[in-house]
């Protein structure tokens, strides 16, 4: 940390707390002090030696990145903890003593890919919307879509909160009631895919990720699996949030570990 100082969000980023995003919310609801005092203002910047306490906890140095690809089954919330008790997905990990925290979400009634991380920066960079990877889901629906519902899927669909980029979308198998799509999309809004099939007329029956960027299912096809991202993917999906597909290590991604 240099003696200008660092974003204080950025600095609790990297030190595990959350992504960016989320640290910026602590610090407006007052969460946050630094050396004793509550501090609400964005542009605060953190300096060496400073005390920065969440919740009055005193936050340490950045911990070792962890980086997991995890096969979420139905059923599992893609958060940390969940007021009424339901399960989330850090249940199917166990306990660690790095914190972990979902890099994006997947509905309760879906499954599939789940990249979990306790590195802020990475969180940040694959969830902005700046930065959205591909993401490709495997959707049942009910009916069978004609060539009109798909070109509008593929040409972008009117939904509340505005027009969705164009998606990539090609029917994978069908029966009298049912079609399987295979339906690609950059974007990462609030159940999207089953908010654009049911805006064209077919809802979703079954929902699952079957690819974050390069990553698929294969090594953990059993619902609840998951591995640690060794360096290359990791500094891989950074490349591809920058726009481009490096094989490389990234800053986000210099080291790859499994929780402790």
């Amino acid at each position: 940390m240099s003696e200008e100082g660092v974003r204080l969000q950025k600095v609790m980023a990297q030190a595990g707390i959350g992504s960016r995003r989320y640290c910026e919310e602590l610090i407006v609801q007052g969460r946050v002090e630094v050396n004793g005092r509550v501090v609400t203002t964005l542009g605060s910047r953190a300096r060496p030696g400073d005390v920065i306490t969440v919740d009055g906890r005193r936050i340490g140095a950045a911990e070792d990145p962890v980086y997991l690809l995890l096969n979420k089954p139905v059923g599992f919330l893609s958060t940390v903890s969940d007021p009424r008790g339901r399960r989330t997905v850090l249940d199917l990990v166990g306990p660690t003593t790095t914190r972990l925290y979902p890099v994006g979400r997947l509905d309760y009634d879906s499954s599939g890919l789940l990249i979990l991380s306790n590195d802020g920066e990475f969180t940040h960079l694959l969830t902005h919307p700046r930065h959205e990877v591909p993401k490709t889901y495997v959707a049942t629906v009910e009916g069978r879509p004609g060539e009109g519902a798909l070109r509008q899927l593929r040409s972008g669909v009117r939904l509340e909160d505005g027009v969705t980029w164009p998606a990539r979308v090609r029917v994978i198998g069908s029966s009298a009631d049912q079609t399987v799509l295979e339906i690609e999309i950059h974007e990462g809004r609030n159940r999207q895919v089953r908010r654009m099939c049911e805006a064209v007329g077919y809802p979703v029956l079954r929902l699952m990720r079957s690819k974050i960027g390069f990553l698929t299912l294969k090594g953990i096809e059993e619902p609840g699996r998951y591995r640690p991202l060794i360096q290359e993917e990791v500094g891989r999906l950074a490349g591809l949030a920058h726009g481009r597909d490096s094989g490389g290590p990234s800053r986000a991604g210099r080291r790859g570990a499994t929780p402790r």
